[in-house]
């Protein structure tokens, strides 16, 4: 079949599935590395924190981000959520801090890590969920990190509003309107309206199942594909990321 199809009708065919790919939302393989087109496949990448403390709840992944013409190198920073693991941060008593907003050993383990291993001056994107939402907005917010380093993006999936006002960079929550976790904070008592109006829901059709909604909504590209890698809701920005580059770090109370 090829055969009728010639060295031109090859390449036409390459072009038209690498097309059809991009359509569909799929992240990409190129020679420089793996494009991301939406925010579902962020939280995929934001996943890959939850694995029982084998790797560790926190990633750096060197890549670019586009948008329009514009084109900067930036880090991006993943964080996973609540995962009840032996001498790992991300147990229940982190979340009761976060959620009034105090600081906990999860938070000062991902600033130390940002400024252990990315360079002065580089440009961030942060990407958490639930609890990991949390303390993304957090360190957005952190005063040393703020100085150091351009924060561009904060993305948090199924995460209560933090530290409002003194965020660097544009932060966007997303929740699932199913899912009651992005209430679960101070912040929505001191500040109902933002906490409310800053939330941007869709249905990903877990009506009884809060639970459910709270831990699967968001990597599913048929609720959260219109948004972008920044969480902009019929946004075109897009990350090229290199995963070579991924790296892993455990977040302890020691």
């Amino acid at each position: 079949m090829f055969r009728k199809f010639g060295s031109f009708g090859k390449k036409l065919l390459a072009i038209i599935l690498v097309a059809a790919t991009l359509t569909a939302g799929l992240s990409v393989q190129a020679a420089g590395g793996t494009t991301y087109t939406n925010a579902a496949q962020i939280m995929q990448l934001v996943h890959d924190g939850y694995n029982q403390g084998t790797k560790g709840p926190i990633s750096i992944i060197r890549g670019t981000l586009k948008s329009g013409f514009s084109s900067k190198q930036i880090y991006l920073i993943t964080l996973s959520g609540t995962e009840i693991v032996f001498n790992q941060t991300t147990e229940g008593l982190t979340d009761l801090f976060s959620g009034f907003n105090l600081k906990s050993r999860y938070y000062s383990n991902v600033v130390d890590v940002i400024l252990n291993n990315i360079p002065k001056g580089a440009n961030l994107i942060l990407a958490g969920h639930s609890l990991g939402g949390m303390i993304a907005q957090q360190v957005a917010a952190d005063s040393t990190i703020k100085a150091r380093y351009n924060i561009l993006n904060t993305v948090a999936f199924g995460s209560p509003l933090l530290s409002a006002g003194s965020r660097e960079g544009t932060v966007r929550r997303l929740g699932d309107v199913n899912d009651p976790v992005p209430y679960l904070s101070v912040r929505t008592v001191t500040n109902p309206i933002w906490s409310f109006m800053g939330l941007n829901r869709e249905d990903g059709g877990y009506f009884g199942r809060p639970i459910t909604a709270h831990k699967e909504s968001y990597s599913r590209e048929d609720v959260w594909g219109r948004y972008d890698v920044t969480g902009a809701k019929y946004g075109s920005a897009k990350l090229i990321l290199d995963l070579s580059t991924r790296v892993f770090f455990q977040s302890t109370f020691l």
